[in-house]
């Protein structure tokens, strides 16, 4: 099985390239690359994303056919996807970071800045925060209710179809932090950063 990490120079995904050949335990092939060919002949794919909403855009349409490449595999195909951070924010129509940016409009929706109350909240929002597990998800196999996962944000996932939503955290407000619609998969939480728990989540999305 190959399991592709989508690289398109959206930041530093090290910590992500190591956890999942961590969770992968050499059972499972998982490649870095930016190449088109090797991304359509892939099992499953991982998105990831630091930086803002309309720099991960702009990365991403960057590489000439790899957002059509990125549609017939998850859309098309209906192939297994995990968007992680920013790249689950992307599976949105519209995002407001910087300037008004189209996502990928693969769960139709907006990414807005989280409402910090006048201040009374620190933005980004950075640490570990409880996860509320509102609906089963292929990828919270084995994992408890309340597990505390790390974030790093200041802007939320604020999908139209509320029964996409896996999980919640409370910051501010009620805030989605994973998705799941048929193949596809994103957690706003970095499971990579996320100790053991983490750990499970990428070895359940591995195992799908």
């Amino acid at each position: 099985m190959n399991v592709t990490i989508v690289d398109y120079n959206s930041g530093n995904i090290s910590s992500v390239i190591n956890s999942f050949k961590e969770a992968a335990k050499a059972k499972v092939n998982i490649e870095v690359t930016s190449d088109l060919n090797k991304i359509k002949l892939s099992d499953k794919i991982v998105l990831p994303g630091q930086g803002s909403f309309k720099s991960c855009v702009d990365a991403l349409n960057g590489i000439d056919g790899l957002v059509e490449t990125l549609n017939e595999f998850a859309i098309t195909n209906k192939k297994p996807l995990l968007g992680i951070c920013v790249g689950l924010q992307m599976f949105a129509d519209l995002g407001y970071e910087e300037t008004e940016t189209s996502g990928l409009g693969w769960i139709s929706g907006k990414v807005s800045k989280i409402d910090n109350q006048n201040n009374k909240f620190k933005l980004p929002h950075i640490g570990w925060n409880e996860i509320y597990i509102i609906k089963e998800s292929k990828i919270f196999k084995d994992i408890e209710n309340k597990s505390h996962m790390y974030f790093v944000h200041s802007y939320e996932f604020i999908p139209e179809d509320k029964n996409v939503i896996s999980a919640t955290t409370e910051y501010s407000s009620n805030i989605v932090c994973s998705v799941e619609k048929e193949n596809i998969f994103g957690t706003q939480f970095h499971p990579e950063k996320s100790d053991k728990i983490g750990l499970k989540i990428i070895d359940n999305f591995i195992r799908l």
